[in-house]
């Protein structure tokens, strides 16, 4: 049995993907109130939505690493050669803590843990990649290096639809929020150094989506590309955005649209859309 490749449910990976691609994922737990749930199990994103909507207090906590280590234990039951474990990075959360963790239990020999510095299909593309690898027979330093170099080049940029839930989550004053709502102003938000943080501000949400396409485009380059977009609760406007990709990067393999989960959409709300991309395809 090849190498088997585990995440978490902050890759947001279109539906489908983990089955295909062999990579199992890990969900991590969602608080509403007195009620918890698992990312994507119990709690998607309509119901993140509705609860953001109703300024209740959405929070989420890392797995357990007796989670992590029964799902390691599992695999190399199976007859898995070995385990890379590639996660959000941690400054966004403490799951890579508890894969680490795991690990020691289990075996450090025979399970790898990577910190993706990055999360959404950042993650989620460094995921599928390793998982191709190692279903070619690729030995578990080539699985981790390959893992390691996706995410390390993959670039990501949002725009949110106010301000608000950046102030609620800490990201920025209430002072700031209040200006920029004043103002409509949009923020653009990319991933660097492990941590979402503002890249600039538009004006108007259509100007804040040409934006996106625009630093997407530059991104891109003129070399092969992979692309997702994401969003949560604006269906229309994530597909619009995906056509606008499509047209702008031909050299893409075609853009995947995926919905968001509490982690991330919790600290940005709904109407929040984003585009992720990862140099080179699948296969390639």
């Amino acid at each position: 049995m090849p190498f088997a490749v585990v995440t978490d449910s902050t890759a947001y990976l279109p539906e489908g993907f983990a089955d295909r691609h062999a990579v199992r994922v890990v969900p991590l737990l969602v608080h509403v109130d007195d009620r918890e749930g698992r990312d994507g199990v119990d709690f998607g994103p309509g119901e993140l939505a509705e609860a953001l909507t109703r300024h209740r207090v959405v929070t989420t906590s890392r797995p357990n690493p007796d989670e992590f280590a029964a799902e390691y234990r599992r695999l190399l039951d199976g007859g898995a050669d070995g385990v890379l474990s590639v996660h959000l990075s941690r400054r966004l959360s403490g799951t890579w803590e508890s894969a680490r963790l795991a690990a020691e239990e289990v075996g450090a020999d025979v399970v790898r843990v990577v910190d993706s510095r990055t999360t959404a299909m950042g993650l989620g593309f460094a995921a599928l990649r390793a998982a191709e690898v190692a279903a070619d027979g690729a030995g578990g330093a080539e699985v981790e290096a390959v893992a390691v170099a996706a995410a390390e080049n993959t670039k990501s940029f949002f725009i949110v639809e106010t301000l608000e839930y950046l102030r609620r989550g800490g990201r920025i004053g209430a002072a700031a929020a209040l200006l920029g709502t004043a103002l409509s102003m949009k923020p653009v938000l990319h991933v660097h150094d492990g941590e979402i943080v503002p890249l600039e501000k538009v004006r108007t949400t259509s100007r804040a989506l040409a934006r996106l396409v625009d630093l997407a485009v530059a991104a891109a380059g003129a070399e092969p590309v992979q692309l997702a977009v994401h969003h949560l609760a604006a269906p229309d406007r994530a597909a619009e955005l995906a056509t606008r990709l499509d047209e702008r990067i031909p050299q893409s393999a075609g853009c995947v649209v995926s919905e968001l989960g509490a982690v991330i959409g919790a600290h940005t709300g709904p109407g929040v859309l984003g585009v992720v991309l990862c140099p080179g395809h699948l296969g390639k």
